[in-house]
């Protein structure tokens, strides 16, 4: 199967409504060309997951400030102005998710796990509305596991069969993403001849991977 598409192929996969995992850091791993032609879409009514909001005119950022998202499930949203204004105004749902918790909500969503137990947050807003399961006398809260309709996955090197690599910090999400959506596409900023990596060299096979964009 060949898995090469074109950027407009990739952005006409995103539909009104659906819920996106976008990978990434403040925009480092991030699919950031495929998300500029979401903006151009004007698709709308979307649901983000992603680590944080990045800029209101960097990365995923740009969604929100252009009014296309109605709710985000984030750890951090203070570097984007659009954000925190669209939230104190009614206009954004976020639901907080503290990071590592975050992250582990994805991964259970990829293991076909029913959750995870955490004692992160008793006692605060985080667990308002949640339930609390109690294990040899301790108390966790139950978060339950996320996936998607499509995950946006940054890679730094794909090969042709979408077996994927990352650069420093640019894993960060995207290999827990990209085992927890129903559609995984990937913007690779390098692409090279299936074989070509090394297995050890491989963050995410390429049985997770359905379409790939060469950056």
């Amino acid at each position: 199967m060949n898995k090469i598409i074109s950027f407009e192929e990739a952005v006409a996969k995103v539909k009104d409504g659906m819920t996106i995992m976008i990978g990434g850091f403040l925009t480092v791993g991030t699919a950031n060309k495929i998300v500029d032609g979401i903006v151009e879409s004007n698709v709308k009514n979307l649901t983000i997951v992603c680590n944080d909001t990045a800029f209101a005119d960097k990365g995923l950022g740009k969604l929100i400030a252009n009014k296309q998202v109605d709710k985000v499930i984030t750890s951090y949203i203070g570097a984007n102005t659009a954000s925190i204004e669209q939230m104190n105004n009614g206009e954004l749902i976020v639901e907080f998710s503290p990071q590592g918790t975050l992250a582990e909500r994805v991964r259970a969503g990829g293991a076909g796990l029913g959750g995870v137990l955490t004692p992160t947050g008793l006692g605060t807003v985080v667990a308002e509305g949640k339930d609390i399961i109690t294990v040899d006398g301790k108390e966790f809260i139950l978060e339950k596991p996320l996936r998607a309709d499509v995950s946006l996955i940054g890679a730094s090197m794909s090969d042709t069969h979408g077996n994927l690599t990352y650069r420093g910090t640019s894993q960060n999400f995207n290999p827990l993403m990209a085992t927890a959506a129903d559609i995984v596409i990937v913007e690779a900023q390098q692409m090279v001849e299936a074989g070509s990596l090394k297995p050890e060299e491989i963050k995410t096979p390429h049985i997770f991977v359905d379409f790939i964009v060469n950056n």
